[in-house]
């Protein structure tokens, strides 16, 4: 049983250094965050003088990459074309790999905008290789920009997207690219979409912040962004062998010598994921395509001519969802730990553990409560949906989980897009599977677990194990409900599915 404590000690101490790391993020957000902001308001407003010669401004390009986005299609081209940019100035590439009527949505509405005149296109392949990057990387090769702004099928931009985001770039011509901070069209929707709020906001408020600020590498969000054409060519173009070909492009970049830049004021609200299955499987990507990043580039990080602490803050940045298989098997030990090891410690000698537990614990949601009063008091009351996410986080460990492993064991798995809700006209999910049984099984463990640590009066670690027990038993529950519509829909209403692969 030797073996099994120290497998469980290990996965604590790893847990412990991740929560550990979210307080480092609170840290370098607090000590710039304010001088950062004003400058970046500075720049901004400085930079609107290239506006008053339209003629001498740089081509932008905006590429919108679609895949059977029949319910987001028309909002997403509407909104980038209303953008405030000189018509002459701006081309539109719409990159449709779809295969439904999404390609006759847009076929009607990019030749209505052609004849109102604006400079817009639509870009079809005649497979899907390297899906999203693959298209990026045929739309870079005949597209007319200097700079190019990505969005994907469910954002919106703001009107004043490319007038606050090309000054920045053309103010210094060593930035690849400069990213917009993510805003929420569905926040109130459910608790799912409340809990993704919380989740988001913490990522693009406080970490991306902390790197931005600090000098750190910076990764690109996938969308919301604008690049400058020549450090994408340099960096090595858009690549398909990751599923996070965003973030393998900005540390690319990075490497090569270019800098990123973050600008948490100018926001680009999107869509949630309102169902269980498709979080899951957007978690799912993002899990196993961050760990194959790091498998890639890190090796070059760790070469490269960075601060050991910009090299340590990389790591932890592209393994970040390694924490999944850890909570996993923190939840799987525990049980055994309880029954089959004896541990004899005096109060003084177990309080450092129950320190690092304390911690690992509270560092994630010591951050996201930073990051909504950082927005404003009347972005607090959002935490009071904040227990949700922290189930939910623990719910899909076993899910991500088997991302990390398959990232790790080098097995390759198409991109998978999460479906969007729109204003729809067709419902989209994710193709069913055998997981959410597992899911239950594993949330029925820990409830066996939960009672044995309350009968032998370990109150410490019995609370974590009913929180793995309430997050299995949502994430499998509902995954369940979704996948195979059986019974009714208690958390949120969700129309009836078609299945897409």
């Amino acid at each position: 049983m030797t073996f099994i404590l120290t497998l469980y000690i290990l996965a604590a101490a790893g847990l412990f250094i991740y929560g550990t790391n979210s307080y480092v993020m609170v840290g370098l957000f607090l000590r710039r965050h304010k001088a950062e902001r004003s400058k970046a308001t500075a720049l901004i407003e400085a930079g609107q003088v290239i506006f008053d010669s339209p003629e001498t401004l740089p081509h932008v390009t905006t590429q919108i990459p679609l895949y059977n986005e029949a319910n987001v299609a028309e909002r997403v081209i509407r909104a980038t074309v209303a953008m405030d940019y000189p018509a002459t100035k701006h081309e539109i590439q719409i990159l449709d790999d779809s295969t439904d009527e999404t390609c006759d949505i847009v076929d009607a509405l990019v030749s209505e905008l052609q004849t109102a005149g604006h400079d817009i296109q639509v870009v079809r392949r005649t497979d899907r290789i390297g899906y999203k990057a693959g298209a990026l990387r045929v739309g870079m090769d005949i597209c007319k920009g200097e700079y190019i702004s990505i969005f994907d099928a469910d954002f919106v931009p703001p009107v004043d997207f490319l007038r606050k985001l090309v000054p920045a770039l053309k103010s210094d011509a060593k930035i690849a690219f400069a990213q917009a901070r993510w805003g929420h069209l569905n926040s109130q929707q459910s608790l799912l979409t409340r809990a993704q709020t919380i989740g988001i906001d913490g990522h693009f408020m406080i970490e991306q912040c902390a790197r931005g600020y600090n000098k750190l590498f910076l990764n690109f969000n996938g969308t919301a962004g604008l690049w400058r054409k020549e450090a994408i060519y340099d960096g090595g173009n858009w690549q398909d062998d990751t599923l996070t070909e965003d973030m393998d492009l900005s540390y690319r970049c990075q490497l090569a010598g270019w800098t990123a830049s973050y600008f948490p004021d100018i926001v680009v609200p999107a869509e949630l994921p309102e169902s269980y299955t498709a979080f899951k499987s957007q978690q799912f990507r993002w899990a196993k395509g961050s760990v194959q990043t790091a498998l890639k580039i890190m090796p070059r990080v760790a070469r490269s001519d960075a601060s050991l602490f910009a090299k340590v803050q990389a790591f932890l940045h592209m393994t970040h969802y390694c924490i999944h298989p850890l909570m996993a098997l923190m939840a799987l030990l525990a049980l055994p730990v309880l029954l089959h090891t004896e541990i004899s410690l005096s109060a003084w000698q177990f309080m450092p553990f129950a320190l690092a537990i304390f911690i690992a614990m509270t560092g994630p949601s010591a951050l996201y409560c930073v990051s909504q009063f950082t927005q404003g008091r009347s972005k607090g009351w959002r935490l009071l949906h904040l227990p949700g996410l922290v189930c939910i986080g623990v719910g899909i460990a076993l899910s991500n989980t088997r991302a990390v492993f398959e990232a790790f064991a080098g097995v390759t798995s198409p991109f998978v897009r999460t479906p969007k809700s729109g204003d729809k006209k067709k419902s989209y999910r994710t193709k069913a599977n055998w997981f959410p049984a597992l899911e239950l099984l594993m949330g029925v463990y820990c409830a066996f677990s939960f009672t044995h640590y309350l009968q032998a009066e370990k109150y410490l670690v019995g609370p974590f194990l009913l929180i793995y027990t309430l997050g299995f038993l949502i994430i499998g529950s509902r995954s369940l409900l979704e996948q195979f519509d059986l019974g009714p829909r208690f958390f949120a209403r969700t129309p009836q599915s078609v299945k897409v692969t």
